[in-house]
């Protein structure tokens, strides 16, 4: 037995290495559990052609604004392509792509390295691979379970392709400014040239967009293009492929983009909207064609207003209030046509669309569910007296923002100054206008409160799991932009329940109409009565009137909503709406640190109002629930803004009308160039399917 004993210094190594080998057993395993859910997109046989439209997308007016998806005949083979392009991508993405099994530990190490002396992105660290399941099958969210999804995925697609099937599905999709997926769209759209034809110049400029294609889009910065083509060219001579005087040209005579548009591509909205199209494939609902066109409800002037001024003012104010990111969505609550998605900051730089995937606690603005849950008791009115005092279910008592109470308050008042406790108790008095015998304890009937509070969520679009806890009634569980905007379209237009969509119109390849919104779709349906929401609108004016929404209010034009701050600071949001727009903001961090302070009635509001403002320019008002119908007129614009040089003026809006006489106008068109297109073919081809 003796022999069996171990003592002494080896005892503790042999303990060491069976801990590390339990724990790393252990790491394996939960790993691969937090891993599982993403193969369930490659549980198909068919899941390479699952992504297989080609989609060309139009703003409501019928003008172009970008295209999803592949046309497999515009996808060059990488034999086809010059070998200096693939090893420019090879020698800056991933150097050791034809050695590692998917995931390269030496050269995300080595890359780390570089980075670091260089203090800035010269080489990947995720391999070739990596970044095409990330593609593939997630999201750009920023989490670790992304990343050992990621990891994972890797693996499982170096087991299923070839390393030459990686590297063709890795330059035909992957983002490259502009608009643009894929290197032959990216050739055509930067140089007016197809890949098989760049220069050495060219393919390095081209390979420098895959880390930061925004950043990086030679038509919005020349010279950073240009010196991140640089690095690319000596990624190339390390990595052996070129020397130094087979750079010396390229080098000394950058490439030069042919002249395109500055303005920024609606990319986020094109994501949001290809999806859309994809689920009424996937339905059925499209026929067999895999090329579409989409009219989409995009309004490009509002889009673009949107997207600067929020940037604008994280740019402005994001230092001081420890702030990086924001979303917004802005729809027509009267179908819940979407005219703009912000999804961040900076889609070159992450893809993740915080208006549609990410979710946050949406604080206070939550509330309005929980006020019309009481209403529709019949217990409550606007003017009802309700007491701001302590509350307390089980152990859980909440504070209000100002850490004090008001006393007695009417409702309206209540709602306006986002009063914690009232909203605690609205519950426990909803559970109890729904007794049940035996149960009518505070508890009890808190959690009935809160069981209808979420019924009315539910009715009003809020899709999201909503975990029946103590403090959902002052917006615990997370949210997203999306459906909060399309819940308060409720409000907005007299108790309706509509669906946010981007798709209006979408026709096939030979031009034929396959789908309409408005023809294939229920109408909104009335889901409250208009007394009820009449009630509701009016107390959430007096919240831009008079209450925490201030910021929010707008000149000339009636305007409700509600703000939302969370416990921390970690989320601030403000979502309102007129008769003609919803519009909700949300401001916060990726990784979940908080503010510096920031309520929703401070920067979100603000913002809110500068967007609103401009969206509201020379259109017809229509009133809000509630208020007598407004003369037939136009909003003015506002004495500010009129021949102000650096203000920034909407362009004049046209009616549905008359959009819908342009959209007819371009069918026209396009059905005569189609037909001519098509007796062309047929003097090529004998089989036409």
């Amino acid at each position: 037995m003796d022999r069996l004993h171990i003592s002494g210094w080896r005892r503790l190594a042999v303990e060491l290495v069976c801990e590390a080998s339990t724990l790393g057993v252990a790491g394996g395993m939960l790993a691969l559990f937090m891993a599982t859910p993403a193969f369930q997109d490659t549980a198909s046989s068919n899941w390479l052609k699952q992504e297989d439209l080609a989609v060309t997308f139009l703003d409501r007016y019928g003008q172009e604004i970008g295209r999803r998806g592949i046309k497999h005949d515009d996808s060059v083979p990488i034999d086809q392509m010059p070998k200096y392009m693939i090893q420019a991508v090879i020698a800056t993405e991933d150097r050791r792509f034809f050695q590692h099994f998917g995931i390269d530990i030496l050269g995300t190490l080595r890359a780390l390295t570089v980075n670091a002396k260089a203090d800035t992105v010269v080489q990947g660290g995720s391999s070739i691979t990596q970044q095409l399941a990330k593609n593939l099958f997630l999201s750009n969210e920023r989490t670790l379970a992304r990343k050992i999804k990621e990891a994972y995925l890797a693996l499982w697609l170096e087991g299923h392709l070839t390393k030459r099937q990686i590297l063709q599905l890795y330059l035909d999709r992957m983002y490259m400014g502009g608009g643009t997926f894929g290197v032959q769209a990216a050739a055509e759209f930067y140089f007016g040239k197809s890949v098989r034809n760049v220069t050495l110049a060219e393919a390095a400029m081209l390979a420098g967009l895959f880390k930061a294609p925004t950043k990086y889009a030679p038509h919005v910065n020349l010279p950073a293009a240009r010196a991140r083509a640089a690095d690319v060219l000596q990624n190339m001579v390390e990595a052996g492929y070129l020397t130094e005087g087979q750079i010396y040209g390229a080098l000394h005579n950058p490439a030069t983009p042919v002249a395109r548009s500055r303005a920024a591509t609606p990319d986020w909205y094109l994501d949001w909207a290809y999806d859309e199209v994809r689920k009424l494939a996937e339905a059925h609902k499209l026929g067999n064609d895999r090329v579409l066109t989409v009219r989409t409800a995009l309004d490009p002037n509002l889009q673009r207003f949107a997207d600067t001024t929020i940037e604008d003012q994280l740019r402005q104010y994001g230092h001081s209030y420890h702030v990086d990111q924001s979303a917004m969505v802005i729809l027509d609550p009267a179908n819940g046509g979407v005219r703009a998605i912000v999804g961040g900051r900076d889609y070159g730089t992450s893809q993740f669309n915080r208006a549609v995937d990410a979710l946050r606690q949406p604080g206070s603005s939550f509330k309005p569910f929980v006020y019309l849950t009481a209403l529709l008791t019949g217990k409550f009115k606007p003017s009802t007296i309700v007491v701001d005092g302590p509350v307390c279910i089980g152990n859980w008592c909440p504070h209000n923002y100002e850490n004090s109470f008001r006393g007695r308050v009417p409702l309206v008042a209540a709602l306006a100054h986002s009063i914690n406790s009232v909203a605690v108790k609205l519950s426990i008095d909803i559970g109890q206008a729904y007794p049940v015998k035996g149960h009518n304890n505070t508890y009890e009937a808190a959690k009935r409160g809160r069981a209808r509070i979420i019924q009315t969520a539910r009715k009003m679009g809020i899709t999201t799991p909503l975990p029946d806890t103590v403090s959902l009634p002052i917006g615990a569980d997370a949210v997203n932009v999306m459906e909060m905007a399309g819940a308060y379209a409720t409000f907005a237009n007299g108790g309706k329940r509509v669906n946010p969509f981007a798709a209006v119109e979408i026709t096939n390849s030979h031009g034929q109409v396959i789908y309409r919104h408005d023809r294939d779709t229920p109408p909104p349906k009335r889901i409250f009565n208009a007394d009820v929401i009449d009630e509701m609108v009016s107390m959430m004016k007096q919240v831009v009137l008079a209450g925490t929404g201030r910021n929010a209010k707008l000149d000339n034009t009636d305007v409700a909503g509600k703000t939302g701050t969370t416990n921390g600071y970690k989320d601030a949001w403000f979502i309102g709406y007129s008769g003609n727009y919803v519009g909700a903001i949300w401001f916060g961090n990726d990784d979940d640190t908080p503010t510096n302070r920031m309520t929703g009635g401070s920067l979100p509001a603000r913002t809110w109002h500068e967007i609103m403002a401009y969206a509201h320019q020379g259109i017809d008002l229509k009133p809000l629930p509630g208020d007598p119908p407004r003369p037939a007129k136009p909003a003015p614009t506002p004495a500010a803004a009129v021949a102000q040089p650096g203000v920034p003026q909407r362009p004049p809006s046209l009616s549905s009308a008359s959009v819908a006489v342009l959209g007819t106008i371009a069918e026209t068109a396009k059905a005569a160039e189609l037909k001519k297109a098509s007796s062309t073919a047929l003097t090529h081809f004998t089989d036409v399917p």
